[in-house]
């Protein structure tokens, strides 16, 4: 531990060290930092990003350890999966979870997983079978809440390989299932469905200023999940057509709007999804809007 965290024994005043994801969830992690403002900078040489934020250090390491060094104190806070907190039975504060994964915005399944031609339909049928599984600590659980007595090893990587000759079913993660079905493997049962998760230690949670830090950091990164998928849109609109106009949005909230200086013409501005934009666009057009603009979002604070 000291090899990783020399300056541990001592840390500095007004400083958060936040463990952030490597692997999958590395990439979307990092973009969402940066749509919450914050500028990081990941060398290939190091396990120490740089952030444009001087109350900030940050710790990039494998989201299977994260929970566990918060958990002992070694980092403030971290982003990790809901599964891996879990599988490390980490005692540590919960702050928020964030709804996106490697390539969308759907949560991370653990699920159980058998050949297509298998004659195991359900976690009965594994009574004395063999399970291969990175998730061990998850997958031990699961077959104890479920009565069953099977044989789990820890699987080094390339789990859906390995049946049906070495074991007779793998407890695997999935986000779309793709993967598995062009392995020609069938889904049995899911153990547990998983985000992400912004964490705290128990010491740096009760630690005035840390908690702040954590609370704002927090408030940043779900303003920027909220903008996700999301534009703004202004326009110009006749009085006359205001209330047609004010229907066709579906916006969440009421549309701010204004008075321009020509009395018969108010400012209509608005967040709706970007998916719906080519559609609408059109429609305002034929109402009599004008000057449509349609802007890319950052953060969207509730």
């Amino acid at each position: 531990m000291r090899a990783l965290f020399p300056d541990q024994m001592e840390p500095p005043k007004n400083i958060l060290r936040l463990g952030l994801p490597n692997g999958s969830l590395q990439e979307p992690t990092l973009e969402l930092l940066k749509r919450a403002g914050f500028h990081v900078v990941v060398s290939s040489r190091s396990y120490r990003p740089t952030v444009d934020d001087k109350q900030l250090e940050l710790r990039l390491l494998r989201a299977q350890e994260i929970g566990r060094y918060v958990d002992h104190g070694f980092l403030d806070c971290g982003i990790t999966g809901k599964d891996w907190i879990a599988e490390n039975k980490a005692d540590i504060e919960v702050l928020a979870e964030f709804n996106y994964s490697r390539a969308t915005s759907n949560a991370t399944r653990w699920v159980l997983v058998v050949p297509e031609d298998s004659p195991i339909q359900s976690v009965k049928d594994l009574e004395g079978k063999r399970i291969a599984t990175e998730a061990v600590g998850l997958t031990q659980t699961y077959l104890e809440k479920n009565g069953v007595k099977a044989e789990v090893e820890f699987s080094w990587g390339a789990t859906e390989v390995k049946v049906p000759e070495l074991v007779d079913a793998i407890v695997d993660i999935t986000e779309t299932g793709s993967s598995l079905r062009a392995n020609k493997l069938r889904i049995v049962d899911t153990l547990m469905e998983s985000y992400p998760q912004f964490v705290s230690s128990k010491a740096a949670f009760q630690d005035e200023w840390k908690r702040q830090k954590m609370e704002t950091l927090v408030l940043l990164l779900k303003g920027a999940l909220e903008a996700r998928d999301k534009v703004g849109l202004k326009m110009n609109v006749p009085s006359s057509a205001l209330k047609e106009v004010v229907a066709s949005l579906p916006a969440e909230r009421s549309p701010t709007i204004s008075q321009l200086a020509n009395a018969d013409w108010v400012a209509v501005e608005t967040v709706i999804a970007e998916s719906v934009v080519r559609e609408i666009i059109p429609r305002l057009k034929s109402l009599g809007a004008e000057g449509i603009v349609e802007y890319p979002l950052n953060k969207v604070i509730p």
